[in-house]
């Protein structure tokens, strides 16, 4: 299978003459409807799309480019998964290093002397021009968003003082023909290159890429560990150099074969209010203060073609995406942790709220270690919520997942929280932007403790047990219970309609601790309460709903805790209160004219 490709359009070419490209003839905007068109597009699993006709826009959009399983491999020639355990068998095998081991991993060895990038004159670069912006086709994703963002701009950046290069994908809104924002989060390696031009007080040079090979918008989106070269990683992916050039009006290196290529500065001491912005939380993301883009020059090949994203409620693109790089990254954790067996974060909760370490222990509580360990590592340093399960099991697998927490979780012995800590920029849910708190679940079999039985096993006890819960509150509307450990409750606080009298910021806490008072539901080990616009009964939905909408320190609860000392202990089933608080970012929905708008078009966007 072909995965070299070397330029966007050689990608998409290919999709093309294999049925996974649709071309769309019909004007569009670029301002809400390709965002309808792209999301629903993706749910019915159409094939990638290239609106030809963006309204006034000089240029065609490209969208859901790998926004699936199957473009994904075609991207990178064959199942990401595949390279991830070859990646971790070579080295394996290779330590101590043996020239017989080296010599049979020429898969492996060729994708290493590719990796090093070659310096060519570039087609990037057929057209210089001064910067105007609005002839580009560039979004409004959703209705309260602060502007129209470059939503798949990779943006180039290198050291000061090592000069070692950064690519990494953030949003970027438009100001003006010639002025962005820069939305650099925390723990990521363009805002560490800021930080070191701050010091020094001189400007940092960078560029924002449009439209390059699939490896390297994969290279760009994964979360690599820092100082490691994401343009010499996109070569090991596709096993071909990367072509660069030198920039026009910077002193710094491009891809070669971008279709567009903006260069500029970001100067020290200027900021400017950025956002809001609808985020792959499923909320907007606030708006704040955040360094300015300069641009001095655009350059493009003759023709070119813009590339855009969604991000948004999950699934969205990014899904396929943050898969694919943890399915390839994921195996190299027991390079540092031979212990750690798989791991995965789930995108349903936007990858840094759920991550779970599937752990074989040499030693009590060994998994705890490791948890405290991942959570002071690079990327994963951001996420909220751990959990640790033993080898056998699979940490994709979420009903095994929370069968281990029915069976080995005690909140006495196996619960851990971590307050005032450095948390994802998109976080809301402490009210503080980088901050917030963590937590880890420790549900590996213990040799020294009994599996602790579920006494929800049959149809009868279960319709007696919905009973019980909707007579607690008749603010309840509906109930789920997923594998006799997390009982998930519904409740209706009006809070989404802030004029209605009867909206209660407390509803979610006051019913939460009647579900955790009542004795029975005592044998149930997780008990989350959502709000209205949460589908219980869907995994996607549900695991959403809970994970990206409460903090640790604040919002969960247990039947009882109280303090030995000063530490707290904990008994009875868990409590989370899942609910949206005032405070909180909206969730994204659409416009309701623009669903009518897509409704009464959809037909001829297929013709």
């Amino acid at each position: 299978m072909k995965n070299n490709f070397t330029a966007l359009r050689e990608f998409l070419i290919h999709l093309e003459s294999i049925g996974e490209l649709k071309r769309i003839k019909v004007e569009v905007d670029p301002v809400l409807e390709t965002t309808e068109i792209a999301i629903r597009a993706m749910a019915e699993n159409k094939p990638a799309l290239l609106f030809e006709n963006p309204k006034n826009a000089k240029y065609p959009l490209a969208m859901n480019i790998l926004a699936s399983e199957k473009r994904i491999e075609y991207a990178l020639g064959f199942h990401p998964e595949e390279l991830g355990e070859k990646l971790i068998n070579f080295f394996d095998q290779i330590f101590p290093v043996k020239l017989s081991k080296l010599a049979s991993n020429t898969f492996i060895l060729k994708r290493f002397f590719s990796s090093i990038p070659k310096i060519k004159n570039g087609v990037a670069q057929q057209i210089v021009e001064s910067p105007k912006l609005t002839e580009l086709p560039i979004q409004k994703c959703w209705p309260e968003d602060g502007g129209r963002f470059i939503t798949l701009g990779q943006v180039f950046t290198y050291d000061p003082i090592t000069n070692k290069r950064n690519v990494g994908v953030y949003r970027i809104q438009v100001f003006d023909e010639a002025t962005t924002g820069m939305h650099w989060q925390i723990q990521k390696g363009g805002g560490f290159h800021f930080y070191q031009a701050q010091k020094l007080n001189r400007p940092l040079e960078l560029a924002v890429v449009l439209g390059t090979d699939p490896a390297l918008l994969l290279a760009s989106v994964a979360a690599l560990p820092e100082g490691i070269d994401e343009v010499m990683f996109a070569g090991f992916l596709r096993s071909k150099r990367v072509e660069m050039t030198r920039a026009k009006s910077i002193s710094i290196n491009v891809p070669a074969n971008a279709e567009f290529v903006l260069e500029g500065k970001v100067i020290p001491g200027e900021s400017r209010l950025e956002g809001p912005f609808g985020d792959h939380f499923g909320h907007y993301s606030a708006a704040a203060n955040f360094p300015v883009f300069h641009i001095s020059t655009i350059t493009h090949r003759k023709n070119p073609i813009y590339p855009g994203t969604i991000v948004g409620k999950p699934p969205m693109e990014d899904k396929y995406l943050g898969d694919a790089t943890q399915q390839i990254l994921g195996p190299l954790i027991r390079l540092m942790h031979p212990e750690i067996k798989s791991m995965w974060a789930y995108y349903e909760a936007g990858f840094h709220n759920l991550l779970v370490l599937s752990i074989e222990e040499r030693y009590q509580k060994e998994a705890v270690k490791t948890a405290l360990s991942v959570i002071g590592e690079g990327q994963l340093s951001l996420t909220k919520c751990v959990i640790t399960v033993s080898h056998d099991v699979n940490p994709k697998d979420w009903n095994a997942v929370l069968g281990e927490i029915k069976n080995n979780f005690d909140p006495h012995y196996d619960f851990i929280m971590i307050p005032k800590v450095p948390l994802d920029t998109l976080d809301f849910t402490s009210y503080k932007m980088n901050l917030g708190s963590k937590m880890i679940l420790d549900a590996c079999k213990k040799s020294e403790r009994n599996s602790i039985p579920s006494t929800i096993n049959n149809s009868s006890s279960n319709e007696q047990l919905k009973q019980t819960i909707y007579q607690l509150d008749n603010r309840i509307m509906d109930m789920n219970i997923v594998n006799e450990c997390l009982l998930i409750v519904k409740i209706n606080s009006n809070i989404f309609d802030p004029g209605n009298q009867d909206s209660n910021d407390n509803a979610g806490r006051e019913i939460l601790r009647k579900l955790l008072q009542n004795n029975n539901l005592s044998s149930l080990k997780l008990i989350a309460v959502t709000s209205e616009d949460v589908d219980i009964h869907n995994r996607e939905s549900y695991i959403w709903g809970i994970f990206t909408r409460f903090d640790c320190e604040r919002d969960v609860l247990f039947k009882e805790q109280k303090l030995v000392g000063i530490t707290p202990v904990y008994f009875g089933p868990m409590g989370i209160d899942a609910t949206w608080k005032r405070g909180y970012p909206s969730p994204l929905m659409m416009d309701e004219r623009i669903k009518k708008l897509v409704d009464e078009k959809w037909e001829t966007y297929w013709k």
